[in-house]
C-alpha cells in the first residue's frame, strides 16, 4: 500500500457493508485515515497490501507481527463491488506472502461471531478454530462473542 491507494481503501473500509464487520463501527475521515497510515507506514511489524486483480486494486490486507518469532494477526477486506471470489483468491494471496516473503511461523484471525461469511472463510482457508473470547466486543448497544483462528505455516501445503 502507498500513499496513493490511501483514498481508494478509505472508501472500502467506510462502505456499510465493510464497516459493519469492523470492531470500530463509525465512517472513518481521511484525516483519521491518513494519520492511521503514517503511523502503520514507520512500524517495521506491518504489512500494509493492496491487492490487486489484473492491475486493478481489490482488497486490503493488514498483517501485524505481534510477537517474537513470526507470530502476526491479519485484517483484510475486499473492496465491495470485487468480483465474486476475490475474497478467496486475496486470501491465498496474503498468506503466501505472509508465509513465504515475510516468513512467518502463524497468522491470527479474528471475526465478530455474527460475521458468519468471515468464519467460513477462515475455515476454508486452513484456519484452526482456536477459541471464543465470549461477550469479548461491545459495539455500544451489545457484547459479541469473538472467534479466534490460527494457521501455521506447517499447516499449508508445500506448494502454496
Amino acid at each position: 500500500m502507498t500513499r496513493e491507494d490511501l483514498e481508494q481503501v478509505l472508501s472500502w473500509r467506510n462502505d456499510v457493508e465493510v464497516r459493519r464487520y469492523m470492531y470500530t463501527q463509525h465512517e472513518i475521515s481521511l484525516e483519521e485515515h491518513t494519520r492511521w497510515f503514517e503511523r502503520a507506514t514507520l512500524d517495521s511489524s506491518r504489512h500494509l497490501l493492496v491487492f490487486e486483480s489484473g492491475a486493478v486494486p481489490v482488497g486490503f490486507i493488514n498483517i501485524h507481527e505481534i510477537a517474537p518469532g513470526g507470530i502476526a494477526d491479519w485484517g483484510f477486506y475486499a473492496a465491495p463491488d470485487a468480483p465474486k471470489g476475490t475474497g478467496r483468491r486475496l486470501g491465498e494471496a496474503a498468506l503466501q506472502y505472509a508465509f513465504g516473503q515475510a516468513g512467518l511461523h502463524k497468522i491470527c484471525g479474528q471475526a465478530i461471531a455474527y460475521n458468519e461469511r468471515s468464519i467460513k472463510f477462515h475455515l476454508n482457508q486452513g484456519f484452526h478454530q482456536e477459541g471464543i473470547l465470549r461477550q469479548q466486543h461491545f459495539d455500544g448497544q451489545q457484547y459479541h462473542d469473538i472467534v479466534c483462528f490460527g494457521l501455521l505455516a506447517s499447516d499449508r501445503p508445500a506448494n502454496t
